[in-house]
Order: C-alpha cells, then structure tokens, then sequence
C-alpha cells in the first residue's frame, strides 16, 4: 500500500474552483461563436495545410437554465512533453465533466504519451483511480512521452485504437509542439471522416504558450513560485555568508519567461534575458563585462558576494554562439556517420574535426570555449536534431570566464575584491511540484473546459480559460483555434507548420518592470524570500498568481 505524505493526504481533499459558467454544469452550457480567425503569420500556407480546420471562430461558454441531454461519449487523453505542475488536475476535470454529462462516459488513458495511442496500450480510468492523483503533481498518472503524431502510418494506426475503444474524441495535453501535433491529427481526422475529435490543453512551465486568449500556460505559476523559493533561499545564505557570487541557471529553452518571472519574485542582482541579448546583439564579451562591472563595483562596496539568474537557452542568444550553433547543428548530422569523426580516439581529435568543418568564424568562436562547454556542444542532439542545451553548463561558462576577465582586471589594479562562485541548475525541481492553488484551479477547469469543447462537437480547438487575475468564478472558459496560432518554421532543414512561440516583450510590462528596477538591485540587497507555495490560509496570500500574469493582465485592462 503507497504511503502518503500528510501534505498529500490534505491536497487530496482540495476541491478545485470552477467559472461559474462550468459550475453551474456541463449539460447547461450555451455555446458564443466570435469572428473567423486566421494565423498569426503565413496565413496562405496554414490554410493550405489545414482545409478542414482553418479559419474556425473563437469560442465562449455561458451557462443556461436549460438542462440538455449529453449522447454517451467515449474519450481518451494523452500526457505529452515535458512535465508540469496540474497535469493530474486536468485529466480529473475532464473526468469530472465527462461523468457529470453521462455517467456512461468513458474515459481512457493513453500510457506514455503520443505513443500509448500510436500503440494502443491505454488504461481506463475509475472513481478510485482518478481520486490517487488530485491536485497532485507528476504525470505520473499515465506517464508522458515524446513521440510525435505526424505521419500518416501513425495517424492510421491512432485511427484504429480509437475505433476498437469507440473512442470519438482525444485531448493532447501539451505544449506548442504536442498541440501542433494536435492540430495536425485533428485535421486528419476530419479530412478522412474518422468521426473523431482534437482538443488541445495548453502545457509548459517555460511560459512560452500564450496570446491574447491563452493568458498562461498551466504550471508556469507553480514552477516559477518553486524555483523563487530556492533562489530566495540562496539570496539568504549568500547574505549571511557574504562570501560567495551564486550562479543559477533556470530552465526555459526558447524564451526567458521562468528567468524573469523568478527575477520579479526575488530581485536579485544580476538578471540576463535571452531575448535582450539577442535584441542588442551582446557578444559573449560584452556580457562577461557587464557581469564583471557589477561584480568590481559591489567589491568596491565590501560586498564581495551576489546573485545571478542565467535563462536556460541564452548561448543560443549570443550571436555568434547562435551562428555557430547554427553551423554545428548542420554538420552533425553528417559528422555522426563520418568514420574520422566516429573512430576518434580522443576527444582533442573530435574537436579539431569538428573546427576544420565549422566555418571559419565559427570555427573560432569554437576554438575559444572551454574543454567542458565544447564536449557538451557535441553531445546527443534533441528529437529536432538539435544541441540540447540544459546540458550545456552554461553558467560554468560565464563563471570561467568572469574568474579570468576578474584577474585582469585585478592585475591592472582597478579590482580589488574576492571572487568565488557557486553554480545552480533549476529546472526538475520545479516541473512535478505540488500544483499551487492557482495551477489546482486552472488546470481542474482547463479539462473540465476541454470537454465542454468536446460536448458541442468542436474540433482542432485549444481549452481556453481567461481573465485569470479575478477570483475563479469570473474567469471567462471557451477555446481558441489550434491553427490561429501556427506558422511556418524551418525544421530539419524543411519549414513545417508549429505553433509559434511567445518570447519576452522587451518593450512589454513585464520586462520593463525588471528593467527600471535592474541598477538599483545590482547594488543594494533588495532581495525577496518569497518562501515555499502556501496551500493553506488567506487566499492574497495562496491564491495569488505570477507577476507576469498581473503586470500583463493590468496592461491588457488599462487599454495600453
């Protein structure tokens, strides 16, 4: 018999808050159709592709005095991605809505994400297998995976599970790669009358799912509020020992969302984004300067010790690291089937095989990293054939190379402090914590919302739940068109349609607040100790959502 922690005894009692339109009940739903909607770019070749799906209206719910009868409905759900912090509370509230419509609702559970449908292994949820896994986090429910739908032998073979469970509709909970994926099957689907329906759930704690009417992704507020607590805790130690320059690099590949949001929670003295330093076109230098400017002056303070928060993804910002990566990405694939390269006996020998292929000026920048960072560029690539860079220890990097720009300038008399530094890497921690009351909430009405989706025979849609700064009752559910948000991106050396990614706004709320506050951090201690998520106690205080949701949402309201 599993053992239970008593938190997780006491969470599994928390009943998620519902939009009053969905409280009031699945089967007393009116359904509000706004304008056609079209991608947010390369409009002509998302409709080409997507015939079926293109072009669909925005959606909202509202709740009736009128009860309806709900037809029985068979449907299956699948993890996708990277886990987050809700995804329990999403297939609960889909669940819930699924048996609250017809108690001869089924709901089946496709095991290890895309491939558990592709496969047909599947398990069929129950009351008692559901209530295990409340508002807890994991998704280990059924488990995840990262297998993508794309092919038409694997839609074929989709096709055939569903029909053997009579399954008529599929929610991917994902993030923009899995709900392209999603948009995708579902136009496959109706191309060929499979009968079937998509709906998307918008998944990922790096925060870059979003637009006007997907307001957050589901378990940016638990992760950022996770990863603030421990840099909270280091700010602490580092401002009792005073002795030590901590480096902490956070998860989020592609946009600095986590970064910034982490930043606002607890104001530490350094903070880069990946996006500014694309934008300004910061060399490698440049940014080992500004660091070591603020590190120098501080010592002049007596204040030998500080805080620096790195975004996961920011070597792929850095110009020539970006062109560099760019050339190392395209070699690879020919280099792994090279036998020079494959029957190197050392690694000094890969690397100069590796330079002699590179262009010469990436071949330069190449040659000037570390041994550590060079043999992590060359690892296993990623499913997109990629450099995977969590594993690329780039906080390492900027340490070695502030510790010999520091004794330079030490040399020459213009720095006089004490530089030892600690490195950080924040990112499992925060994607299976306990779900936040936020993350609770939203996600429980996220698959409660995705199957109103399903109830009105809706297809090709992501579970949109807005307004989500008020108190639960008036957020506002509905669903957004998966292909409203694509555009075309070379992939593998081919543009493919993908949901486009939403990136820090440097002329945003959200930067602009880290950006007047930045001088005044980088010298005085004004740090934050935000403390672990509160589950319990005054809802301003557990009930609270991110910085970036409020400034965004204030922003939004104002009319700016």
């Amino acid at each position: 018999m599993r053992t239970l922690s008593p938190l997780q005894i006491e969470r599994l009692k928390y009943q998620p808050k519902l939009p009053s339109s969905l409280a009031k009940g699945i089967n007393s739903l009116e359904l509000s159709e706004g304008a056609a909607t079209q991608s947010v770019r390369d409009q002509e070749q998302i409709k080409a592709l997507f015939k079926n799906t293109y072009g669909k209206p925005v959606v909202t719910f509202k709740s009736t005095d009128e009860a309806k009868t709900s037809a029985v409905r068979n449907v299956g759900v699948i993890l996708s991605g990277g886990q987050a912090p809700g995804g329990h509370n999403v297939i609960a509230g889909l669940y819930d809505a699924l048996k609250q419509a017809n108690p001869a609702n089924k709901l089946y559970g496709f095991l290890g994400g895309p491939s558990g449908i592709i496969d047909g292994k599947y398990v069929e949820f129950t009351d008692e297998f559901i209530d295990a896994y409340r508002n807890t986090g994991g998704f280990d429910i059924i488990g995840s995976g990262r297998t993508k739908l794309e092919t038409e032998e694997q839609f074929q073979k989709s096709l055939a599970v569903c029909k053997k469970l009579n399954i008529s509709a599929v929610v991917i909970i994902g993030g923009d790669d899995s709900n392209t994926n999603a948009a995708l099957l579902a136009e496959w689907f109706v191309k060929n009358n499979a009968g079937i329906q998509v709906i998307g759930c918008p998944k990922t704690i790096d925060g870059d799912l979003k637009n006007e009417q997907i307001e957050i992704s589901f378990g940016f507020d638990t992760a950022t509020k996770t990863y603030a607590e421990l840099i909270g805790n280091i700010q602490r130690d580092a401002n009792s020992a005073k002795k030590y320059w901590h480096f902490i690099k956070i998860m989020g590949r592609s946009a600095s969302h986590v970064a910034l949001e982490a930043a606002l929670q607890t104001q530490p003295n350094i903070t880069l984004i990946s996006e500014e330093v694309e934008e300004k076109k910061m060399s490698l230098e440049s940014i080992i300067n500004y660091m070591s400017d603020i590190i120098v002056r501080r010592a002049d303070m007596g204040k030998n010790f500080g805080i620096a928060i790195i975004p996961e993804g920011l070597i792929e910002f850095i110009p020539e690291m970006k062109s560099m990566i760019a050339n190392l990405n395209d070699i690879m694939a020919s280099l792994e089937n090279d036998p020079d390269f494959v029957n190197a006996t050392t690694i000094r020998e890969k690397f100069d095989i590796v330079e002699n292929r590179l262009d010469p000026e990436n071949a330069k920048v190449y040659n000037s990293l570390p041994v550590l960072i060079k043999g992590q560029l060359l690892a296993d690539r990623d499913p997109h054939g990629n450099v995977q860079v969590s594993k690329i220890e780039t906080e390492k990097l900027l340490i070695e190379m502030i510790t010999t720009r520091l004794d330079e300038l030490k040399s020459q008399g213009d720095y006089i402090g004490k530089f030892s530094a600690q490195s950080h890497f924040f990112g499992y921690e925060g994607r299976c914590a306990f779900p936040s009351n936020f993350d609770a909430d939203y996600c429980y009405s996220l698959g409660f919302n995705a199957f109103a989706l399903i109830n009105f025979g809706l297809t090709g849609y992501l579970s949109s739940v807005r307004n989500l700064t008020k108190p639960a009752a008036e957020w506002v559910a509905g669903g957004v068109p998966l292909t409203m948000m694509m555009n075309m991106e070379k992939r593998h050396g081919e543009f493919k349609p993908v949901i486009q990614k939403a990136l820090v706004k440097l002329d945003g709320p959200v930067f602009k607040a880290l950006e007047e506050c930045r001088e005044d951090w980088a010298m005085n201690d004004r740090y934050l100790f935000p403390g672990a998520v509160q589950y319990f106690g005054p809802s301003e205080v557990c009930d609270i959502t991110t910085c970036t949701l409020q400034l965004e949402r204030a922003k939004e309201l104002a009319g700016v």
